[in-house]
């Protein structure tokens, strides 16, 4: 696996092979811990890799490695001592991102910084940008560092709409709901779309409009068009797509059930993907799901921001962080009160 970066700037993985020892087995990953920090008026604080490192000249989070014995966090505060200068106070985890390089893998473990004491500055000639948190997505970044980007700034909840039946005017009191209870990232999604749910959909994209939410519809590119807002693809058009369906313009993502079709969404330039079923769930009965640590090795393989979506809820939402997750998507533990189909394509 090599890094390649692409026409809009964003750093992707380019797959070239396993990293395994020379017995066939999974290389340890090493841990890596970062910091997030923070000034007076909200703008988190970047450090960029010098020449002579691995990805010179990206931009990353403050931090460095763990010694043997070393707990995260003692390891982070000396890193930021040895690197900015400053006396820290680790505070929570923000996400925990496995990663698999061409020579390596990592556990890229990011705290918040709930203070610190002195001036930062680059104690290793290394230089230091503040930006604001809707900057940070400009800043060319390492594999690794670009859902942690995410999880700083996108929805940690994604909202995929049920089949609104023959009631379109509860489905749309139901919809408005969920807006209303700080849902901002929907995939409009039915199994049986016509001209009444292209009706709905254009109705739903407006009100999500009106609470600043990011809106995609699932698998019908013509009516994504027509209405003006993102495109969803299921996994199969993922597998089927050679190029990019939409311009580079225009939001795009991808549901995904494995590493084929995560790399396949990476090459098609998604801002994200949907990636499950992690739990058993109604819709599938007698599948046991991906289960958590079969997420997160399937999360080492692409650097997209990855919702998790089967059988899981808000509740799940540090589990899924900790696993490498920007989320959780789901039908039924997002949609308010009433009944919902629980398939994901």
């Amino acid at each position: 696996m090599s890094i390649a970066i692409g026409r809009t700037g964003v750093v992707r993985l380019v797959q070239r092979g396993p990293c395994t020892l020379s017995g066939g087995a999974p290389r340890p990953p090493i841990h890596v811990v970062a910091g997030v920090l923070r000034d007076a008026s909200g703008r988190v604080l970047l450090t960029q890799r010098t020449a002579g490192r691995d990805l010179a000249g990206l931009w990353e989070f403050p931090g460095g490695k763990c010694e043997p014995g070393e707990a995260p966090d003692a390891a982070l505060a000396r890193e930021l001592r040895e690197e900015l200068g400053i006396e820290a106070k680790v505070g929570e985890s923000l996400i925990q991102v496995p990663q698999q390089y061409a020579d390596k893998r990592l556990l890229l473990d990011v705290r918040w910084i709930e203070r610190f004491e002195g001036t930062p500055r680059g104690c290793e000639g290394q230089a230091l940008e503040w930006a604001l948190p809707e900057a940070l997505a400009r800043f060319a970044v390492p594999p690794a560092d670009r859902p942690v980007v995410a999880a700083l700034v996108e929805p940690p909840l994604c909202l995929v709409t049920p089949d609104p039946g023959a009631d379109g005017t509860q489905w749309l009191e139901r919809f408005e709901r969920a807006m209303e209870r700080g849902v901002r990232r929907v995939v409009l999604r039915t199994t049986t779309p016509d001209s009444a749910w292209a009706a709905l959909a254009t109705e739903a994209a407006a009100r999500c409009r009106a609470f600043g939410a990011d809106v995609r519809i699932s698998g019908d590119v013509e009516l994504a068009r027509a209405i003006g807002i993102g495109l969803h693809l299921r996994a199969a058009q993922v597998r089927a797509s050679a190029q990019r369906p939409v311009s580079h313009d225009v939001a795009l993502s991808a549901s995904c059930h494995d590493a084929d079709e995560l790399r396949g969404a990476e090459r098609l330039g998604c801002d994200f993907a949907l990636l499950g079923s992690v739990k058993p769930t109604a819709s599938h009965p007698g599948h046991p799901g991906l289960g958590w640590a079969r997420f997160a090795q399937l999360r080492e393989t692409a650097s997209l921001p990855i919702y998790a979506i089967g059988g899981v809820a808000p509740d799940d939402l540090v589990a899924a962080r900790a696993h490498g997750a920007q989320g959780i998507a789901a039908i039924r533990a997002l949609w308010p009160s009433g009944s919902a189909h629980s398939d994901l394509g």
